[in-house]
């Protein structure tokens, strides 16, 4: 019988140092992206830039290119479950989808190469590209928050619902959404949602399901124009795609079990919590 000894340098060694224990954390979080996407429709994309960033360790500049093709595959996935239910509109994703994948493909292969590795310098305030980066996307996780915890929240602009259609706002809103798309890698729903009620006239399910096609194919279009800028892991990226997309697999089969509209609001707040912490941490912590 062979003897085996156990050291306490050799428990040491199997013990999980502290960044495995985050990159586990950052894996199991992928689940959670894709389980509140299955359960409230919106809202888990917008957490997978902090997550590549805080939990696996990426470069923000790196982490919003991997987002984009993570969000554009769970998005995809969740899209693929509105057409089969005739909730997608093919008209609007053209009118509404040609100007923001273009917007948003020149953005990652131009603007975003582009920006200076430092913005300015006060004392000893130093902005990076990755800090501007990461408050842009603080900020946008803010508003993302304030739709989920106020239903409608951006959809109460009266002004907008008694203008006819306007192909210019639409043309405006689509570009714009390409622009905040290409630069912080986050799907814009919460932004492309009210535009498609107001301007373009949908009931909300029909917006809903329209939205994921426009934030899968605007997030896979603007991860093609990265190629060749940063280099690309597969294997991780797959993977941590793979766990996204079970997610949503399992929060759509308990999706019936749960108030769908309470676990939205309090998932807001936690949005907005981790939206301010990030400020904080960017530039006091």
């Amino acid at each position: 019988m062979t003897k085996v000894t156990v050291t306490a340098q050799s428990i040491f060694y199997l013990c999980p140092t502290k960044t495995e224990y985050m990159e586990i954390l950052g894996y199991i979080s992928a689940l959670l992206i894709g389980l509140s996407l299955g359960l409230t429709g919106s809202g888990g994309s917008i957490l997978t830039v902090p997550i590549l960033v805080y939990l696996i360790g990426l470069n923000p500049v790196l982490a919003t290119s991997y987002s984009l093709f993570v969000v554009g595959v769970t998005s995809a996935v969740g899209g693929v479950r509105f057409f089969r239910q005739g909730l997608v509109s093919f008209k609007t994703v053209l009118t509404f989808g040609l100007p923001s994948l273009l917007t948003i493909y020149f953005t990652r292969l131009y603007v975003v190469p582009a920006l200076p590795q430092t913005f300015f310098e006060i004392h000893t305030l130093v902005v990076t590209k990755e800090v501007f980066l990461m408050v842009l996307f603080s900020l946008l996780m803010v508003m993302a928050s304030l739709s989920m915890i106020r239903s409608g929240f951006f959809l109460s602009w009266q002004g907008f619902s008694s203008r006819r259609l306007s192909l210019l706002l639409t043309f405006l809103e689509a570009v714009f959404v390409g622009l905040v798309s290409g630069l912080v890698g986050a799907g814009g729903g919460f932004l492309i949602i009210p535009a498609l009620v107001l301007l373009l006239r949908l009931d909300m399910k029909m917006a809903v399901g329209t939205s994921l096609v426009l934030i899968a194919s605007n997030s896979l279009i603007g991860f093609l124009g990265d190629l060749g800028h940063y280099p690309i892991d597969w294997a991780f990226l797959l993977s941590f795609s793979s766990l996204a997309v079970l997610g949503i697999f399992v929060g759509a089969g308990i999706a019936h079990k749960v108030d769908s509209q309470r676990l939205k609001k309090n998932f807001g707040w936690f949005v907005l919590a981790m939206g301010l912490f990030i400020i904080l941490k960017e530039f006091f912590l």
